[in-house]
């Protein structure tokens, strides 16, 4: 058996055309557009990458985009000052800040600073409170886009098993509360999690984003189960992988993402949804 190939890129290509209309008739509605914040310490390449695609994007669907560049020495006092001033700017809608930051900044400290319901990146300890509670607030875009590419492809989560490997505060543990609300039985496996293997057999959807290359082999699939792979690890030679041995496993699993243009693109839709959704708050 091969497994069907959940494509995230014709998934993001949809979810592109629906949030540009929606784009549009709020910025008729309101007379303006919505508009999104990045703050940037330093000039790391990779985020430097990151933050011009989000300015393509948004630039692309019709949004508004601002970019707070502040230098890589900058202080704590600094950042607070830039985040507070986007807080408070009633012509911005959203906010991120793109990370990591520099080692002698506090990045929980910034993370608090933040106003929570421009907080686009769902990191807030009063969204990751609501997401909890099963209330409505803005969710990590990542495990958001995960449910996106669940529900779209029709797989059935309710009263099914579920195995989310790894408990990040970004991607795992709001992953696992959102099977939660979706009525999955669900399961939090870890580095400490015992005879993994035999956990995951019993599952009958596996979500996995420990950042271990290969992490997961087809000895630990059950046949026909749904593999959803968030990992992003660069090898030596420049090509990315996820933590699901691929090659091996889509001969058992009954679904699949692929590594990359499974879940990576969906992210960045995920985060325009939530720049919507700031908007309208």
């Amino acid at each position: 058996m091969t497994a069907r190939i959940l494509d995230g890129r014709a998934l993001a290509q949809e979810l592109r055309r629906e949030t540009e209309l929606l784009i549009n008739d709020l910025t008729v509605r309101r007379g303006r557009a919505p508009s999104l914040g990045v703050i940037q310490v330093g000039q790391d390449p990779a985020s430097s990458r990151y933050v011009r695609t989000i300015a393509k994007l948004c630039q692309g669907v019709g949004a508004a985009f601002r970019l707070e560049a502040l230098p890589a020495d900058a202080s704590q006092d600094d950042l607070l000052t830039t985040i507070a001033s986007l807080n408070h700017n009633p012509s911005v809608d959203g906010i991120l800040i793109q990370m990591p930051l520099p080692p002698h900044l506090d990045t929980t400290g910034a993370i608090f600073a933040l106003d929570h319901r421009k907080d686009v990146d769902g990191v807030h300890p009063i969204n990751a409170g609501l997401l909890a509670q099963g209330r409505p607030g803005i969710v990590p875009n990542t495990p958001a886009g995960g449910m996106e590419l669940l529900r779209r492809n029709e797989i059935l989560l309710r009263g099914r098993r579920a195995a989310v490997v790894g408990r990040s505060p970004i991607v795992g543990r709001p992953m696992a509360q959102l099977l939660l609300h979706a009525d999955a039985t669900v399961t939090i496996c870890h580095s400490q999690t015992v005879d993994l293997a035999a956990v995951l057999r019993e599952c009958d959807l596996i979500c996995v984003a420990a950042g271990r290359p290969n992490l997961i082999t087809a000895a630990m699939v059950r046949p026909g189960a749904t593999v959803i792979d968030f990992g992003t690890n660069v090898r030596a030679d420049g090509s990315l992988v996820g933590d699901v041995d691929f090659a091996a496993v889509v001969e058992v699993a009954g679904a699949i993402t692929p590594v990359p243009g499974g879940t990576g693109p969906i992210t960045n839709m995920m985060l325009l949804k939530n720049l919507i959704a700031a908007a309208q708050a």
